[in-house]
């Protein structure tokens, strides 16, 4: 029996999802249209009003409603440090251990010359310019411990050598290969509190 056009669909839309295959796909379809159609509602209503409203913010780049995130926004962060890293999701991860009080820069990628994403890509040129203002005067990379995200933070640390600042790279608590979204809050917390220097 062939499947519904529309809700092949569907099954293709969910495949999408990050370690979503097939067969994953094809059991949600099903279940939302079989068992819980106000959940399919739910999830599409919210879906449309997050690409509405939901942006990047102008200064740090994470996922914000307003032109300035909250963290950009807070006056009790600290301004003299700041922390890379690659995606939205890192910051939710880092702010999960409330080990760290500093501004954020998000990359939205890592380096990755076969993928044409290069230093222009990630903003590089912007993040130069906001540690250049006199008041960060350290800069913690964290992007993930992958072959690419490794690439990243050592080309990072490169450009920053002339500004004169330090510059640390979280601690080996975070597994090599792995990937700062999904290590646990504890190890994070940890790879936090006893970074060391990038060089």
């Amino acid at each position: 029996m062939k499947t519904p056009q529309a809700l092949e669909a569907v099954i293709d839309a969910l495949k999408k999802l990050p370690g979503v295959g097939p067969k994953a796909a094809q059991r949600m379809a099903f279940h939302l249209m079989q068992h819980d159609k106000d959940a399919a509602h739910d999830i599409a209503e919210a879906l449309i009003n997050a690409l509405s409203h939901v942006g990047h913010c102008e200064r740090c780049n994470n996922f914000s409603e307003q032109e300035v995130c909250n963290l950009c926004q807070s006056t009790n962060r600290d301004d003299s440090v700041m922390c890379v890293v690659e995606m939205p999701s890192d910051v939710q991860s880092i702010e999960q251990t409330q080990s760290f009080r500093g501004r954020y820069f998000v990359l939205l990628g890592r380096l990755s010359p076969l993928d044409g994403v290069g230093p222009k890509e990630i903003g590089l040129d912007r993040l130069i310019s906001r540690v250049s203002d006199g008041v960060v005067k350290e800069v913690i990379v964290a992007t993930n411990f992958t072959n690419e995200g490794e690439a990243t933070a050592h080309y990072i640390s490169e450009k920053l050598v002339p500004l004169d600042l330090t510059v640390t790279r979280l601690s080996r608590g975070v597994p090599a290969g792995g990937e700062i979204e999904y290590v646990d809050i504890g190890t994070l917390a940890q790879s936090i509190i006893e970074r060391k220097s990038a060089d």
